[in-house]
């Protein structure tokens, strides 16, 4: 009788494919048809959502899931970032176009175009229907929420930041308990903007699952138009960025999606002139005295 490895015992993070070698005899089928497909093709998984992966392998999200935990990782995302450090060198995955031997303006001049190239790949495949919607649904918005993770938890509260020049209430939400709690009192009327880079944060598709019941309208900011979070949210806004999928900082999307986040205040900024006009005199004035 063969024996599944405990998780404890398998090999440290940096040889996940040695570690995926060594548990295939001991994987259920769809999930060594999973590993089989990370073993022939690593360099196009560390690309890939869970979703990609699934629709590819023709299996469901949840074997990928198991088979990251019986290999020892949390789940999908820290499989990925270890498969990664396995095939690039460290400085790749903070910028995946730059070499050491880069001159500071070298430096700039390449992640200056990889933000251009992002932001143009944003403009081309922006849905104009989902953005009129996004428009249309904060300006009727009684409350805002903005919810975001890591990285994406600076673009929500740039969200709090700006539109709270609405005069109405806006707040940022970065712990998930506060995500939770905050979508489980949320009332028709109030519009949660949820930021996330992959698309796939648990944590924010759980608020996700307690806020629509109560009436919220979800819009998704994501890099992944066939996230889960695309599927789940109302509203879908997708950000492109010519980055490796796998890096955790997701430096260029956040720009992106700040872009997109510019775009939704302007175009609400714009249909209620007189209110916003009226909301910045207050804050100029306010802001004034606290200038010497």
């Amino acid at each position: 009788m063969q024996h599944r490895p405990n998780a404890s015992m398998l090999p440290s993070q940096s040889g996940c494919c040695s570690i995926i070698r060594s548990i295939l005899p001991h994987l259920t089928k769809a999930e060594q048809k999973a590993a089989e497909y990370i073993l022939e093709n690593p360099a196009e998984v560390i690309h890939m959502t869970i979703t990609n992966m699934a629709e590819t392998c023709r299996i469901a999200e949840a074997t990928i899931f198991r088979l990251c935990k019986k290999a020892g990782y949390s789940g999908f995302q820290a499989f990925k970032i270890s498969l990664a450090g396995e095939m690039f060198p460290a400085f790749e995955s903070v910028c995946n176009e730059v070499i050491t031997d880069d001159s500071p303006n070298s430096i700039a001049a390449k992640v200056f175009h990889s933000i251009t190239e992002g932001l143009q790949d944003t403009l081309r495949i922006v849905n104009e229907k989902q953005l009129e919607k996004a428009i249309t649904a904060v300006c009727n918005a009684k409350r805002i929420y903005a919810y975001g993770s890591g990285v994406s938890a600076l673009v929500a509260q740039d969200i709090e930041y700006r539109f709270i020049r609405f005069g109405i209430p806006v707040i940022a939400y970065s712990d998930p308990h506060m995500q939770y709690i905050s979508a489980s009192l949320t009332e028709p009327g109030d519009v949660i903007i949820v930021i996330s880079h992959s698309g796939s944060n648990q944590d924010i598709l759980g608020a996700i699952e307690l806020a629509k019941p109560c009436g919220a309208t979800v819009i998704a900011i994501t890099s992944h138009l066939r996230s889960p979070l695309s599927h789940d949210a109302h509203i879908t806004l997708c950000g492109m960025a010519r980055e490796v999928n796998y890096r955790s900082e997701a430096m260029a999307s956040r720009l992106m999606h700040m872009a997109l986040v510019d775009v939704l205040y302007v175009g609400a900024m714009l249909r209620q002139q007189d209110k916003i006009t009226a909301n910045m005199k207050k804050v100029r004035q306010a802001v004034s005295k606290r200038k010497v």
